[in-house]
């Protein structure tokens, strides 16, 4: 199974509180390898007021917590009994696992949060030699020593001050020898 996005609909004005407290059940329950990621989608909303600027965030969904989950009988039931929770969007009765977003739908809002799915495509191995182009470390030379894809980043041992020091960098720091 893999993980998937869900909508849970909230009590309006509990959104921030549903997900603080899943995020606690997660942790008490053990289900940090079902249920990934908590999101309450907002806006950041900016006025001007007697000449002062006021920044504030705005729900995008009032009354909407995404849920980055792999639909289990636990993890269904976890979510679906947080205090604050009225239940999935998309369940088609009582029970009855909720379908989950279609991952264009969440590219659009995670993008509108100033976050992404990762989309990079790797062509990088671990051993390979590469040249550091931004950042700090531009125009070190380095073996890559480990690829997170899922963070987008690489450990590259680059040889500083004479020894072999180890820099985590992001896919588009870097470039193939």
């Amino acid at each position: 199974m893999e993980k998937q996005w869900f909508v849970v609909h909230t009590y309006s004005g509990y959104e921030n509180k549903v997900k603080m407290n899943l995020e606690k059940r997660l942790e008490t329950m053990g289900l940090q390898d079902k249920i990934f990621r908590v999101l309450v989608p907002e806006d950041e909303e900016t006025e001007i007021k007697n000449g002062k600027k006021k920044t504030s965030k705005k729900k995008v969904f009032p009354g909407y917590v995404l849920t980055e989950m792999i639909m289990t009988d636990d993890s269904w039931y976890v979510v679906r009994n947080t205090p604050g929770v009225t239940g999935f969007i998309g369940s088609t009765g009582a029970g009855s696992k909720p379908i989950p977003l279609l991952d264009e739908e969440v590219e659009v809002i995670l993008k509108r949060m100033g976050m992404h799915e990762p989309t990079t495509e790797v062509d990088f191995e671990i051993k390979e030699s590469v040249r550091v182009t931004e950042g700090p470390f531009t125009n070190f030379t380095g073996s890559i020593e480990h690829i997170d894809i899922d963070k987008q980043k690489v450990k590259v041992h680059v040889n500083m001050f004479g020894r072999e020091t180890p820099v985590e960098l992001e896919f588009s720091q870097i470039e193939k020898l």
